[in-house]
């Protein structure tokens, strides 16, 4: 360890630790000389302080997340045997907050508090978080004009943007929530990346993303070396850049490694309000309509009809959950003819009406005939 932590401190890059262990040993002074010698040192220019992150917690807020984010600091601080980096959680009013899986968190102060802080980050899993609170609001503002950058993980740009704080910047969030978020706050440039740090602004889009965020925050401060050595510590192989897809590759996602079956589930996915013919869709692919259906059938266990009305009836629920926009308009940016028609559809898959799915908000969909893409007949 001590070997790993002297990498940090200054030793000049071409001593190794071998090397070190073989310099030969300091002439020993006698005890005036020694102090004589030392006494410059212990006059050494003092330490810079850690940079200081604060979190504040919404309640529900995902550990997954949280952790992702706080755990990369400290375990910077182990590998260089100093405090590069420090941190301070704070609630609303300084109670500890319950997290999303039931886990109680301590915190070390409220929004009354007037923390020195060089970073901010909101913690939160809802997109109501922070609807209204104009104490938090007002919190988060005071600390932006006083210097301190801000930002959020996962669903905790709700929380910013909210207080205005995102209005023209750039911004990451899980992409689950990227379509409603850009439609209900259409000042911020939404991104499909995995993290964004526009200037003093930092956003993750949720999870894992957020130690590939800490890790660009640790390379930006103290090198990219300790940052590798960090990502190496989590099993983390590769340190992710912002730009990186949020999403697995449709291969890894679905099992499948035929380019031309990829190819139409990629079409598919582009194109949910104006659904394609499926017969245009084997065209641009190069095949028939039976060769197109004959690969769904082998590798999905489904037809191309059905898997690609299961991907719009799919959207159309997260719509469902996440908006409270008409079903009329839901139903026509997923691609369908009439209310009716989508009703059908949906009652099919899910076993209720798409009206029956806001009063079901956080419950599992009652499964229907075939709840998957394994139904062969549309």
């Amino acid at each position: 360890m001590g070997c790993i932590a002297s990498q940090y401190r200054g030793v000049a890059a071409d001593h190794d630790c071998g090397n070190i262990a073989r310099m030969p040993p300091t002439p020993k002074l006698p005890r005036s000389r020694e102090a004589a010698t030392l006494a410059p040192q212990s006059r050494a220019e003092p330490k810079p302080p850690p940079y200081m992150v604060g979190f504040y917690l919404v309640p529900e807020f995902p550990m997954m997340a949280f952790a992702s984010a706080i755990e990369p600091l400290r375990a910077a601080n182990r590998l260089t045997g100093e405090q590069r980096f420090g941190w301070r959680l704070f609630s609303r009013d300084g109670a500890p907050v319950h997290a999303s899986n039931g886990i109680d968190i301590t915190v070390h102060g409220s929004i009354h508090d007037a923390p020195v802080l060089d970073l901010l980050l909101v913690c939160a899993g809802s997109r109501e978080a922070g609807v209204g609170d104009h104490a938090v609001f007002t919190w988060l503002r005071e600390l932006a004009r006083g210097g301190t950058a801000i930002g959020a993980i996962s669903l905790g740009a709700y929380v910013l943007a909210y207080a205005g704080l995102l209005d023209g910047r750039r911004c990451a969030l899980h992409w689950e929530s990227l379509a409603v978020f850009a439609e209900k706050f259409p000042r911020i440039r939404t991104t499909t990346d995995i993290f964004v740090i526009d200037s003093n602004r930092y956003t993750s889009s949720g999870g894992t993303a957020a130690l590939d965020m800490m890790l660009q925050v640790i390379t930006d401060r103290e090198g990219r070396a300790l940052a590798n050595d960090v990502s190496e510590q989590f099993i983390h192989p590769r340190i992710r850049g912002a730009q990186d897809s949020q999403r697995m590759a449709i291969h890894s996602r679905l099992g499948v490694a035929n380019d031309k079956l990829i190819a139409s589930i990629s079409i598919m996915e582009a194109a949910f309000d104006e659904p394609r013919p499926v017969q245009d869709i084997a065209a641009d692919v190069g095949l028939s309509t039976r060769q197109l259906e004959r690969l769904f059938a082998k590798y999905l266990d489904a037809t191309p009809s059905y898997y690609y009305l299961k991907l719009r009836l799919d959207r159309a629920r997260t719509m469902l959950l996440q908006t409270t926009k008409p079903i009329l308009d839901i139903a026509v940016a997923c691609g369908f003819a009439s209310a009716s028609h989508f009703s059908r559809c949906y009652r099919a898959v899910y076993g209720h009406k798409p009206s029956d799915e806001r009063g079901n908000w956080g419950q599992a969909p009652t499964p229907g005939p075939a709840p998957n893409v394994s139904r062969r007949k549309r």
